[in-house]
């Protein structure tokens, strides 16, 4: 293991320049006929939409959302009960919302990290990392067992530091980390710049054994198949916007007309307008956004190097997120995290985010001079206040819904489906027991401050990245409190 010389005093240990003049005009031709479509979703691959419901139908459970909440769902609830109708309604095409959108990292943590778990259940964190790392292969399992072309990279995630006091940061982790079972190794700049080529690198924590890189969209459109094949109905075009008792039943109406008439509903929308209106007291919107490359050429790779094709994040708290596609292509997003307070589709497109991210690209790796970005997009993310999602019931328990996911849903929504299934079929998961899974997240405050807070928020983590990573007198508040912001 390499050892990082932590050097507060070395010079220029300042964040890079990321937006000058040059790098944002070099963006803004990048950009030109980037389409808005997720990369993932503009794939020969895309199977064709199924037909709406029409009509009036009876189901022993209905799953509102076609995305992995949704589909891990159907699944778990068809492995519980061989004999149910099950019938799954998506609003959209499968796959449209986060499912679609997100930049492809599949993470075992269900805690947003070693260090929010170590704030919020140091006594249980043990037991959730065992979790964790059951789901993740449980994920694994399943792409190996479909054959499903996902692009599985299995290489890990590499953190890389771009300052002294980031690096601190990762040394002090991977500590924590090596407790906890994670296969990790700490690189210093030279060991990281083995790995990936960057004048911003300062140091990085390889891990090899808690991520999955994968294509996200295909992996929606295995599980639909398997779900199909196991005999669960999908509809697509087929907007729930009403549930609504009716003794011991719930009627889903939909936009359209049609309606079902089911013994249990599990509500998987994420960020959308929830159908169960204290749900909105658990999340916020935050819209997170990403750029696709066209594919690297040889020389570019070559001055890059990254033939792990690794998951790379760095270390601030507005961080970026990265890694690279089969045909070599580089996904880069984050950083910015832009709340709204009603997720909407006139978000997803072209935003001014999109020319900083591309600058940001830019300084990273100076090699990629010239290259076109040929999609940009931008999807909203469920940010709970504890960074980790919850689960919920209504209508005397006839309702189920989970949300939070604060970007680590590709896999954790496959842990939170197992329970509400659980629920629904009127078992008890073993997680039940766990303070993460009984305790409800504090619930954001209304508006406006809501508004004031998230912004707050902002600006000082901001300013934090700016000096040495320094928490201010409102983060170290938010700290005590156990509460924040995140993406």
């Amino acid at each position: 293991m390499r050892v990082v010389a932590a050097d507060r005093e070395r010079s220029g240990d300042a964040l890079p320049d990321w937006e000058r003049p040059s790098l944002l005009e070099a963006a803004e031709r990048a950009l030109v006929g980037a389409r808005s479509l997720p990369l993932w979703l503009d794939d020969p691959q895309r199977p064709d939409s199924a037909p709406p419901l029409e009509g009036h139908h009876h189901a022993d459970a209905v799953v509102v959302g076609g995305g992995f909440l949704g589909l891990w769902s159907a699944l778990a609830l068809r492995r519980h009960r061989p004999r149910w109708r099950i019938l799954l309604l998506e609003g959209g095409r499968l796959g449209t919302g986060a499912s679609g959108r997100n930049g492809g990292f599949c993470e075992a943590s269900l805690t947003h990290g070693l260090a929010n778990g170590l704030a919020h259940w140091p006594k249980e964190l043990a037991e959730l990392e065992r979790y964790g790392a059951e789901n993740l292969a449980g994920i694994r399992a399943f792409v190996e067992e479909e054959a499903a072309d996902v692009d599985l990279v299995t290489t890990g995630t590499l953190d890389v530091a771009l300052t002294a006091w980031q690096a601190d940061e990762l040394a002090g982790l991977a500590e924590v980390a090596v407790r906890y079972g994670h296969d990790v190794t700490l690189l210093d700049e030279e060991g990281v710049s083995e790995e990936v080529r960057s004048p911003l690198y300062r140091a990085g924590l390889w891990t090899r054994n808690r991520a999955l890189m994968l294509n996200p969209a295909r992996l929606v459109w295995a599980l639909a198949r398997a779900a199909r094949r196991q005999g669960v109905e999908i509809a697509e075009g087929t907007r729930a916007v009403r549930l609504a008792g009716e003794g011991p039943f719930v009627r889903v109406e939909t936009g359209s007309g049609a309606s079902v008439l089911a013994h249990r509903v599990i509500a998987a929308t994420n960020a959308a307008p929830p159908l169960v209106a204290r749900a909105r007291w658990y999340f916020v919107p935050v819209y997170d956004y990403v750029v696709a490359t066209e594919p690297l050429t040889v020389s570019q790779r070559d001055a890059i190097g990254w033939q792990r094709r690794q998951g790379i994040s760095d270390a601030g708290n507005q961080f970026h997120y990265y890694h690279l596609t089969a045909d070599g292509r580089i996904v880069f997003g984050g950083y910015d995290a832009v709340y709204r307070p009603v997720a909407s589709p006139r978000w997803e497109g072209l935003q001014p985010t999109h020319r900083r991210l591309v600058s940001h690209l830019l300084a990273t790796f100076p090699a990629l001079q010239g290259i076109r970005i040929t999609h940009a997009w931008g999807g909203a993310i469920d940010t709970s206040t504890r960074f980790v999602a919850s689960a919920h019931s209504a209508l005397g328990g006839r309702v189920h819904y989970a949300v939070g996911f604060t970007g680590l849903g590709v896999a954790a929504t496959r842990f939170w489906a197992e329970i509400l299934a659980a629920r629904a079929v009127g078992e008890r998961h073993p997680a039940e027991r766990l303070a993460m899974v009984r305790h409800r997240p504090v619930p954001w405050p209304p508006e406006p401050l809501r508004w004031a807070g998230i912004e707050a928020t902002r600006r000082s983590l901001a300013w934090a990245d700016a000096h040495g990573g320094r928490r201010n007198l409102w983060l170290r508040t938010l700290d005590r409190f156990g509460i924040g912001f995140d993406s």
